[in-house]
């Protein structure tokens, strides 16, 4: 089984998306900032990180967990990972996909290109972590629906 936590920049929502699902993160409370910023992928992705599967961890059901940057190509890139995935599995089941960008909001919007985009990390790093912070709940929120998705579907 495979998840896969999408959206353009890999780095932020997913990111923080991923470890809540594989339980490094808390879905009783607000995570210190610290911890969000002591993720080993948070805000690190670069461009050599584009399109790439970032595995993250296991969960609780067995499937690995993987954050993917697919930037603002989702019509390409997300039928090509499902169609590579359906060819060698044979079918759809357990894999799994979820679209972090709609809890994404300014702020982090903000952050992200100020730290990834102009390399103006100790500005855009802290902003973004903040901005995860003001989006936790909505982030919580997803993956819960996320892994009731996958426990009616294995």
């Amino acid at each position: 089984m495979i998840v896969i936590y999408h959206d353009v920049g890999g780095t932020h929502s997913s990111c923080v998306c991923a470890n809540i699902h594989i339980n490094k993160l808390p879905t009783d409370r607000f995570p210190e900032i610290e911890q969000i910023l002591s993720l080993p992928t948070f805000d690190k992705i670069t461009k050599t990180d584009y399109g790439r599967l970032i595995y993250i961890g296991t969960d609780e059901f067995g499937a690995k967990v993987y954050t993917l940057c697919r930037m603002r190509s989702k019509r390409f890139v997300i039928p090509a990972i499902s169609d590579m995935y359906q060819t060698f599995n044979g079918s759809m089941d357990g894999f799994f996909l979820a679209d972090t960008s709609p809890t994404v909001n300014n702020l982090m919007r903000l952050g992200g290109l100020s730290s990834r985009g102009l390399n103006l990390v100790s500005f855009g790093r802290p902003i973004a972590a903040k901005a995860v912070i003001d989006a936790y709940p909505q982030m919580v929120d997803l993956v819960k629906t996320t892994k009731e998705y996958m426990r009616k579907h294995i």
